[in-house]
């Protein structure tokens, strides 16, 4: 229990940043218009291409936090502009930053056999993200003043997007979403809410690559997926 006052401090940091997140300056996004609930882009598919086309554009070559020192490639994301689903991860590792994709790696590769073997879903067509954009030196964990710097971008991806269901990978991802301080072993299992969008949170697959026992809850958690998705 020699760690329990790390991890109080870092739950009071945490707590810290989730409430500043309703001052960041940014204006508050419109009421839904009749036809733009989750799941439902009324319009081509290419309009929510060409707006995450815009928001890439927008990112540039980012030097708006002190990761721009070290990447290699932004990971911006990749997948469906239109897609029901979406996924949230946590950071590139050194596969993603290598190779500018999100979910490349080993956790990449269990996260395809999720989507496409669990949820008989072509992994091309969900959406796939991150809370940060530049991968963190020794994969350490995200510090607040890099999410604040990433979150306007993957904010207007997610309001691109409109997929019906989020998943929240891991500690991060799901942390992001509910905008909670709450660990991970106690949001999965529930169901949230981002802007009208059905939330789950489940374990990220790096966790399940260490800890290979916990499969049977994130399949649990996959089985809400696909209910919620069936509505």
């Amino acid at each position: 229990m020699s760690d329990l006052p790390d991890i109080a401090a870092d739950l009071r940091e945490r707590a810290r940043y989730y409430a500043s997140l309703t001052d960041l300056g940014l204006p508050p996004r419109p009421p839904a218009a009749a036809g733009d609930e989750p799941g439902a882009n009324v319009g081509p598919a290419s309009d929510a291409a060409a707006v995450l086309k815009a928001v890439r554009e927008d990112v540039g070559d980012c030097t708006r936090c002190k990761l721009a020192g070290g990447r290699r490639n932004i990971v911006f994301g990749q997948g469906n502009p239109n897609a029901r689903l979406m996924f949230v991860g946590e950071a590139p590792g050194a596969d993603e930053d290598a190779q500018g994709l999100a979910f490349v790696g080993r956790a990449g590769q269990l996260l395809t056999d999720i989507i496409e073997k669990g949820l008989k879903i072509p992994r091309k067509d969900v959406f796939i993200a991150n809370v940060l954009m530049c991968r963190p030196p020794e994969n350490r964990n995200p510090e607040p003043d890099e999410i604040l710097a990433c979150q306007p971008f993957l904010e207007q991806k997610i309001d691109a997007i409109r997929p019906k269901v989020l998943v929240g990978l891991g500690k991060f991802g799901a942390q992001w979403l509910l905008k909670t301080a709450e660990p991970i072993s106690r949001l999965r299992g529930r169901v949230g809410d981002y802007k009208g969008i059905k939330v789950v949170p489940t374990y990220h697959p790096a966790f399940l690559l260490r800890t290979p026992s916990a499969k049977k809850e994130v399949w649990e958690d996959m089985k809400v997926v696909l209910g919620l998705l069936a509505e």
